[in-house]
């Protein structure tokens, strides 16, 4: 479960500077270049998951991926152990002993959440022993998988295969307790509060994902960041850990890269470029002018 849940976790977050005010009708892509003294920092939005039968990228990821020297992601998916990683969501995902997912919910959220969970062909007897987050994802990840999305489609999956055939090299942004740190911090009632908003939002995950999909793909940032944003903005103290603090934390390493002599492709989940504390938001104010590609 590991790897595909986080790459659930990243889809959350879609999981763009691409702001608002930047785009007229004239179609553009997910992907902006920053111009260092002697280089171009490539800033590419991500769907960790694509349809299986619509997953080719745009064209201007080949372009920044052709004229980078090195592939950087929010995890380094190259260097990923899953062992390792199966190892830590055990250490931090299950419920304290004792504890089960329906005394922490109540009769009626875990009866809501059972039928949408055997809706979708999963068993309560997996899920029972688990943190609220963790099922979220859980859940998220399956719907997405019935309505023909492919985390081995993903942005990440398709160009980190590219670069382990090319030789290219590949670096991460943050570790994977890093990534999912601020899903274990929170709350014990944020965390059922995430759960009750996916659970509701699963009717209509079919619609807005195309909605997703064809903003992400046309680079329609004004769209796209309002379908991005609406529940993260039902729940400030999710947006926080899993989008604010990351951006201020990889800014250092993205304005180091700027400070550098070779192109880089960086590829984070789209709504880290979306909006107010976004990266390229934080980058204008660093003095920098992101250009979109089309």
């Amino acid at each position: 479960m590991a790897r595909t849940a986080l790459r659930r976790l990243l889809a959350l977050s879609l999981l763009g500077g691409l702001s608002a005010a930047a785009l007229g009708a004239q179609a553009a892509s997910p992907v902006w270049a920053v111009r260092g003294a002697h280089n171009t920092v490539y800033l590419a939005g991500s769907l960790h998951m694509l349809p299986a039968n619509d997953a080719t990228l745009p064209a201007a990821f080949d372009r920044a991926y052709a004229d980078s020297a090195k592939l950087v992601m929010e995890l380094d998916l190259a260097k990923l152990d899953p062992l390792e990683a199966m190892s830590w969501m055990m250490d931090h995902s299950a419920l304290p002993q004792g504890s089960t997912l329906r005394t922490v919910l109540g009769q009626q959220r875990y009866d809501h959440l059972s039928a949408a969970a055997a809706s979708l062909g999963l068993s309560m007897a997996g899920l029972d022993s688990q943190a609220p987050w963790v099922v979220g994802i859980e859940l998220t990840e399956v719907a997405y998988t019935h309505e023909g999305f492919d985390p081995e489609q993903g942005v990440e999956e398709q160009l980190v295969r590219r670069a382990q055939s090319d030789g290219k090299p590949t670096a991460g942004l943050e570790t994977l307790p890093e990534q999912l740190s601020g899903l274990v911090a929170l709350s014990r009632e944020d965390q059922v509060r995430m759960l009750d908003q996916t659970v509701d939002e699963l009717k209509d995950l079919k619609s807005e994902t195309r909605e997703v999909t064809d903003a992400w793909r046309h680079g329609d940032a004004a769209h796209l960041a309002a379908l991005l944003s609406t529940e993260y903005n039902s729940l400030p103290s999710l947006y926080k850990p899993l989008v604010t603090d990351r951006n201020q934390r990889w800014l250092p390493q993205v304005q180091q890269m700027l400070r550098s002599n070779d192109n880089v492709l960086v590829v984070v989940g789209a709504l880290h470029l979306v909006g107010p504390g976004g990266l390229l938001e934080l980058l204008r104010k660093e003095g920098f002018r992101p250009q979109q590609l089309k």
